[in-house]
């Protein structure tokens, strides 16, 4: 296989024309190596991935690929050179290779040559001849030629013809190449000797190994038909315009047959019937040629015929026409894209290739001039490089705010009469680049929470555009750092950075903060990003949900406040002002103040705005000294919310009279059950630490017992010992005393009763008597033992103390300790 190379650059706005030539024979398996492109045209294999490189036909059927992988050509279908080209020599495929990113373009050829692959043959296997006995030597019989679709020595090289005894072969060129066969009579025939005769003539072509065709020859000798036709002309010329209809008359012929009768009766006929042309052409009797199909000057431009003029007696004579197809302008220019960007960047460089095109008109000389050019008002042109090769590149600066999108036409017309055109649309996207921020709908927020809000709610929405597309587009919103309250703002709310929704984080209180603001920035995903800011402020609204607070009567857990009334008091007397206040503010803080239940509503009234009461008729005599009132405070929130206090008053003169009727209030119950537990508590581990401590003296008791007797038995003297410290229970130096005696007072308030911590006796007795409210009265011993000189401090205890150690003497003492 024989390949030729040849490479010519030419630089031009960004890409290169070469050539390259192979040469490849036919019929070669898909896959077959063609050639390595990539080191003809001197480019690396990673060039042609990286460019996309591809093979453009046009409108030919592709035969070649291309393995970018290896940087070859390879065939892809396998090739018949006879189909593909007839009997055009050379046979060559035509064909670009493009690249991208830059755009280039390399042409390439591949010959594709001849092989033996087809035999002559005749397209009948018979033919038929009546030759009259009276031939004269040298008369000529005209022989169908045979068809090889093989090209120089692969086609038709000769013709022979067995057996030779009355006939010879006789070769005529022809102006096309071909060869005209002639039968020769070299022998007289003798009809009584051979009637019929049969012949065989082979066709043979020159290739390896040699291919032959044959045909049968008969012929029937006849009597006496001793004159030939002849025609007119050698070779006739004709010419017809293209797109002719059917039954148009191209030419005329004509033959002469000196013969009369039968035998001087010509008849004609196309001899090349294996050919296309016997479809396309007819000839009558009268010798009129006929066209009997399309024709087409883009498909062939000459046509040879081959004619016949036989007599009846089966002499003939041949001749040639040669028909020249006129060209006229039916074929518009054909707009093939070779390579196209689908999208270019706003900020590309001015005279930017975006797309490289070929135009082509089959049509010859005028008719097939074309000119190519595009609608104005958009910002490209269009340009002419070389071998009906055109660039599309930009004429001014891209913004694909203002046009994202353009269509472009191009039209290319011929300078036929009347021209024709063709146009191609190509649509090009602007790319987008990052050239604009975020833009916020306003130039400040303001927002509105209430107070209390669950943790995560939605408070407020930001939104900010960009006039920029795709991930350009694409707004991300950021908190930006700042405090509030020496606090991250990020602990108060939260941003989502697609949609822009602020959440709030916690909380809030009205009461605690009233509103705050931060900047939140929108920043887009380009690269580099841009970025805008806007300032939000959130403002908390109060929500009714602190009741009001009692600041006066302060109400206390254990003692009784009265409010004094002298019974002399008048209509109005003042007996004191509820004062409340409610840390809510607006309507939620106004507050009212009412009377809910009283001893005697006759009595009292409560001003519902200032919380004053007052009397509201003139005290008397019958009035109870002991008046209980509950005032309610209200606040306007909704819903409500209030709190209610309670005010003693005492309708009275004189001070001891108040205290005989308020000794028996009844006593905070929550003071009562927290002081039942931790008695329950210390019951429990005094009992515990009594057992363990009973456990322990029994233990050392039979201890000293074993001891003893130990001692006892073993007649040793035995020596009273005494512990130091402690001497003779009657003695000075003692540290306690054995026994102790308590005086107990108990009231009707726990809180009141006291014990005092008096001197030692022999032993204590405590002693309820009803008649002296409550008072614990002690009994001594005659006799005492320790006398101290210095009394203890007195220890109060609450009278449920004093329950409990009446109900359990055992522990009494630990307690009293434990108070101590």
């Amino acid at each position: 296989m024989k390949r030729q190379v040849l490479i010519i650059a030419i630089f031009c706005l960004g890409y290169v024309f070469g050539q390259v030539s192979y040469s490849i024979p036919e019929e070669l398996v898909k896959g077959s190596l063609v050639g390595n492109i990539a080191q003809d045209l001197g480019l690396d294999v990673k060039r042609l991935r990286s460019g996309k490189a591809r093979i453009y036909t046009g409108d030919s059927a592709q035969y070649i690929e291309l393995n970018r992988d290896r940087g070859v050509l390879l065939i892809k279908e396998k090739i018949d050179r006879e189909a593909l080209c007839r009997q055009t020599t050379p046979c060559a495929l035509h064909f670009q290779i493009t690249l991208e990113s830059p755009l280039e373009l390399f042409p390439v050829t591949v010959e594709v040559t001849d092989i033996n692959d087809n035999a002559p043959i005749f397209q009948k296997e018979d033919r038929v001849f009546e030759i009259s006995e009276s031939a004269v030597i040298g008369s000529k019989f005209m022989l169908e030629k045979a068809i090889d679709p093989d090209i120089g020595l692969n086609g038709l090289q000769r013709y022979t013809l067995k057996p030779s005894d009355n006939f010879m072969l006789k070769l005529h060129a022809q102006s096309d190449g071909s060869k005209k066969v002639e039968m020769i009579l070299q022998k007289p025939l003798d009809r009584e000797r051979q009637e019929h005769v049969s012949l065989v003539l082979t066709a043979e072509d020159g290739g390896e190994p040699q291919m032959t065709g044959t045909m049968q020859i008969h012929i029937t000798v006849l009597d006496v038909n001793d004159n030939a036709p002849v025609f007119s002309k050698t070779v006739y010329k004709a010419s017809i315009t293209e797109n002719s209809v059917k039954g148009t008359l191209i030419t005329k012929v004509s033959a002469s047959d000196a013969d009369k009768g039968s035998n001087g009766q010509v008849t004609y006929v196309i001899g090349n019937s294996m050919d296309t042309v016997s479809k396309l052409f007819h000839i009558n009797s009268e010798g009129d040629v006929i066209l009997d199909g399309p024709i087409d000057y883009e498909r062939e431009k000459t046509y040879n015929l081959d004619i016949e003029a036989i007599d009846q007696g089966g002499l003939s004579d041949s001749s040639k026409i040669i028909i020249d197809v006129i060209d006229v302008n039916d074929n518009s220019p054909t707009v093939n894209m070779i390579s196209t960007s689908g999208s270019v960047p706003e900020d590309s460089a001015h005279k930017t290739v975006i797309a490289l095109m070929s135009v082509n008109d089959p049509d010859s000389e005028t008719n097939g001039k074309v000119s190519c050019a595009i609608h104005h008002n958009i910002p490209f042109e269009i340009k002419f490089t070389s071998n009906n090769f055109y660039s599309l590149v930009t004429d001014s600066e891209l913004d694909r705010e203002r046009a994202s999108e353009y269509n472009i036409t191009v039209t290319c017309s011929d300078e036929g009469v009347p021209s024709l055109s063709s146009s191609v649309t190509l649509t090009l996207q602007v790319s987008d680049v990052n050239d604009n921020e975020p833009v916020f709908e306003r130039s400040s927020y303001e927002a509105y929470i209430v107070e209390n809000n669950t943790p995560g709610v939605s408070v407020f929405t930001v939104r900010a555009t960009d006039a920029d597309w795709n991930q350009n587009a694409r707004v991300s919103y950021i908190l930006e750092d700042s405090s509030v309250n020496g606090v991250p703002v990020s602990s108060y709310v939260s941003i989502s950075a697609d949609s822009g929704v602020i959440h709030a984080v916690r909380s809030f209180d009205y009461e605690q903060i009233k509103d705050f603001h931060f900047r939140v920035k929108a920043q887009d995903g380009g690269s580099p990003p841009l970025s805008s800011n806007v300032t939000v402020k959130i403002m908390i609204q109060d929500q009714n949900d602190n009741p009001p607070q009692v600041l006066y009567p302060v109400q206390t857990g254990g003692s009784v406040v009265a409010e004094m009334v002298p019974r002399s008091a008048d209509v109005g007397y003042l007996v004191t002002k509820v004062v409340a206040v409610d840390v809510d503010s607006g309507q939620n803080a106004w507050l009212s103040y009412k009377l809910q239940k009283a001893t005697d509503r006759a009595l009292f009234e409560v001003g519902s705005q200032n919380g004053e009461i007052r009397t509201i008729r003139q005290v008397s005599d019958k009035d109870a000294v002991k008046q209980r009132l509950s005032v309610i405070v209200e606040d306007n929130g909704q819903p409500s919310r209030s709190a209610t206090v309670i005010v003693n008053v005492a309708v009275a003169d004189s001070f001891p009279e108040v205290l005989s009727e308020f000794s028996d209030f009844p006593h905070d119950k929550e003071y009562n059950d927290n002081l039942t537990f931790y008695l329950v508590l210390a019951l429990a581990v005094v009992s515990f630490l009594f057992i363990t401590c009973l456990v322990v003296i029994i233990s050392v008791k039979i201890y000293r017992w074993r001891q003893s007797r130990i001692l006892y038995h073993s007649n040793l003297p035995v020596i009273p010992y005494y512990p130091p410290r402690y001497s003779d229970t009657l003695g000075t130096t003692g540290t306690l005393q054995h026994v102790y005696n308590y005086e107990v007072c108990r009231t009707t308030d726990s809180r009141k009763s006291d014990c005092k911590f008096g001197r030692g006796g022999s032993q204590n007795v405590l002693i309820m008597d009803p008649s002296c409210s409550g008072t614990m009265q002690r009994m001594q011993s005659e006799k005492s033992i320790l006398d101290e000189p210095d009394s203890p401090p007195e220890v109060r205890l609450p009278l449920q103390t004093w329950l409990f150690l009446s109900a359990f003497p055992v522990v009494s003492h630990f307690v009293l300790l434990g108070t101590l």
